[in-house]
C-alpha cells in the first residue's frame, strides 16, 4: 500500500523543466517531507500527486491503481491541503456547505453530522458559528482549519500538506499538528509534508526526500 510517483516530469516552460523523472514512494502511515529551495517545484509536485495537474511524463499510483483513472464522482483518495486557504473556497458558499463538499455523503447535513460525530470540528478548533459564515468573514488561520477538516472528511488514504501551518501561531500550530498526526496514526493515513520550518519537520516527518531541480 503506497502512494507512488513514477518518473514524473513537468514544465510550465518546455525549455526549462521543473521536474525531471522524479520518483517517490510513500507507504501507508508514513510521513514524508519533501525538501527543496523555494521555486524548486514542491507545490507543483503536491498538485500532481493529488491529481490537480497532469504530469507531462510519468504516472501517479495510489495503492497500485493509476490516479488518473480514479472515478471523478468519488472523493479523491489523495487530498491536498492548499497552501493558500483563501483560494480553496467558493466565496459565495457558506463554510458549512464548503466543509461538506468533498464528503461521500449525499447531503450536506449528513456530512456535517459525521464531522461532528468524528470529532473533526472539535479537534481542529472549528466553532459552530463559523459554519454559517462566508470565507471572507474568517481569518487565514481559521480557513486553514476548515481545509484540514474538509480533507479528512473525505476519508483519503493519503494527505498532501503544503505549508499548512505557516500562518498559525506557535500554540495553534502545535494543536493542529497534534490533532492531524493523531488522526493519521489512528487510520494509517500517509502524509506528504512541505514546510520551510526545519524544526517542524524534525517533529512530524519520519523521513525527508530532497526534490532536486531538473
Amino acid at each position: 500500500m503506497s502512494l507512488e510517483a513514477r518518473e514524473i516530469s513537468f514544465a510550465y516552460d518546455r525549455s526549462h523543466p521543473l521536474l525531471d523523472a522524479f520518483s517517490l514512494s510513500v507507504a501507508a502511515g508514513e510521513r514524508v517531507a519533501i525538501v527543496a529551495s523555494s521555486g524548486a517545484g514542491k507545490t507543483t509536485l503536491c498538485r500532481i500527486l493529488a491529481g490537480y495537474i497532469a504530469p507531462h511524463a510519468g504516472s501517479v499510483l495510489v495503492d497500485g491503481a493509476d490516479l488518473a483513472a480514479a472515478d471523478p464522482r468519488s472523493p479523491r483518495p489523495v487530498q491536498l491541503i492548499w497552501q493558500h486557504p483563501e483560494q480553496a473556497f467558493d466565496p459565495r458558499m457558506r463554510m458549512g456547505h464548503s466543509l461538506a463538499e468533498g464528503a461521500e455523503e449525499r447531503s450536506k447535513e449528513q456530512a456535517l453530522a459525521r464531522a461532528c460525530t468524528d470529532g473533526l470540528l472539535d479537534a481542529f478548533g472549528i466553532r459552530s458559528e463559523w459554519l454559517s459564515r462566508y470565507p471572507h468573514e474568517l481569518s487565514g488561520g481559521e480557513l486553514m482549519r476548515f481545509c484540514i477538516a474538509r480533507a479528512l472528511l473525505a476519508r483519503p488514504r493519503y494527505l498532501i500538506c503544503d505549508e499548512i501551518s505557516a500562518m498559525l501561531d506557535a500554540v495553534t500550530q502545535a494543536e493542529v499538528w497534534h490533532a492531524l498526526l493523531d488522526r493519521a496514526d489512528g487510520t494509517g493515513l500517509g502524509l506528504v509534508i512541505v514546510s520551510h520550518a526545519p524544526a517542524l519537520l524534525d517533529q512530524v516527518a519520519t523521513r525527508r526526500v530532497p526534490l532536486v531541480p531538473a
